[in-house]
């Protein structure tokens, strides 16, 4: 994942988090893209996860975007065009304590699988969020293996939070295949 701070005012975005805290800020990119209630409940959701992945200091930002914003993003950072679901920006020291760094979201991404797979968008934005939190984590959804493990903790973290699991969806193709 790439190393870099997806906000350019990180520093004001999220307060330092002290020994044992948890700094979460979860922004819209732009105005009107989600209720501001729905913002909220957001970042309770992630601060929860957060506490349940147990790796602590955490300083966590969540960017909501649209598909053209995860797209430019998706596009100069892992030099793929289109949009995505999520993208995350590890900004922890390799081997350091906690978790740190930006989590890209597509809320448009979201309302579409959402009604594609019959559930509300609410959890899949929580989906989002916890799956890039546990990237942050270490996890990984690479190779088939890794996949199933990542899936597993996914809903053990959804479920410890009350919320529930995603629906299944068709296995993504392997990166670089047409």
């Amino acid at each position: 994942m790439p190393r870099q701070p997806l906000l350019r005012a990180r520093a004001a975005a999220v307060p330092r988090a002290a020994a044992g805290s948890i700094a979460v800020a979860v922004d819209a990119a732009r105005r009107g893209l989600l209720p501001a209630a729905d913002i909220r409940r957001l970042a309770v959701v992630v601060r929860r996860a957060v506490a349940v992945i147990g790796r602590l200091p955490a300083e966590i930002s969540v960017r909501l975007l649209d598909d053209a914003g995860i797209a430019e993003l998706h596009d100069r950072w892992l030099g793929v065009p289109g949009p995505t679901d999520v993208i995350t920006f590890d900004l922890g020291v390799p081997g350091g304590p906690g978790l740190h760094g930006d989590i890209a979201v597509s809320v448009e991404t979201a309302r579409r699988m959402a009604k594609q797979l019959g559930w509300d968008a609410r959890h899949e934005l929580a989906y989002y969020a916890v799956h890039g939190l546990l990237h942050l984590a270490g996890e990984d959804d690479i190779d088939p293996a890794d996949r199933r493990r990542m899936r597993l903790r996914e809903r053990q973290v959804l479920a410890a939070l009350s919320l529930p699991g995603p629906p299944a969806r068709r296995p993504r193709r392997p990166r670089g295949r047409p």
